[in-house]
């Protein structure tokens, strides 16, 4: 019996979320592209997807806005290995990171923001993500989620999302031709 519990508490996998983003060539197709690309990843499963948000690049360099989103996938791959996924999703989109400027625009940046509890400092895969909490291109998606939700190591979203509250985020809504449209004010958790 012990057995069978334990295996059914494994088909349920880890469950991880990312964070979606592009802002060059046609970002809101790289965006959807990329949520459709989750669901081929081996052994996951993508449970949950926010709406697409257009949001102002923070890090200081000169760039458009970024299309943002976020995923909740459930999975059975090990943490390096999820990642190694999601970076050649990132491969196949057209991102070349050895000719990227940091925090400059991107094609394609899928960015693991948890890992189940999974805690871990090791420079290749740092989860949960260190600057989760101070992003609102990823807690505004979050909240729409679960403006509740707490992420080991970062705490309940809405309290982190007072904080950037001065951060440009604003949802795209589809309009009748299913062409996005920006909304006319900034999301609010």
């Amino acid at each position: 019996m012990a057995d069978q519990t334990r295996h059914s508490a494994l088909d349920t996998g880890v469950i991880a979320w990312i964070s979606i983003g592009s802002n060059l060539q046609q970002p809101v197709t790289q965006v959807r592209r990329a949520l459709t690309a989750l669901t081929t990843l081996p052994e996951t499963t993508l449970l949950w997807q926010s709406q697409l948000y257009a949001t102002d690049p923070v890090g200081g360099v000169e760039q458009p806005a970024f299309i943002n989103a976020v995923a909740r996938l459930s999975t059975h791959l090990p943490a390096l290995e999820l990642l190694h996924q999601l970076q050649e999703l990132e491969t196949i989109a057209g991102r070349r990171r050895a000719a990227e400027i940091y925090w400059g625009p991107r094609v394609l940046d899928l960015d693991m923001l948890s890992y189940g509890d999974y805690c871990s400092s090791d420079p290749q895969l740092r989860l949960p993500h260190p600057r989760l909490h101070e992003r609102a291109f990823v807690l505004v998606p979050l909240a729409e989620f679960d403006a509740q939700l707490t992420l080991s190591g970062c705490g309940c979203i809405a309290e982190h999302l007072l904080q950037v509250s001065d951060q440009g985020v604003r949802r795209l809504v589809e309009s009748a031709d299913h062409s996005p449209v920006l909304t006319a004010k900034t999301a609010q958790a």
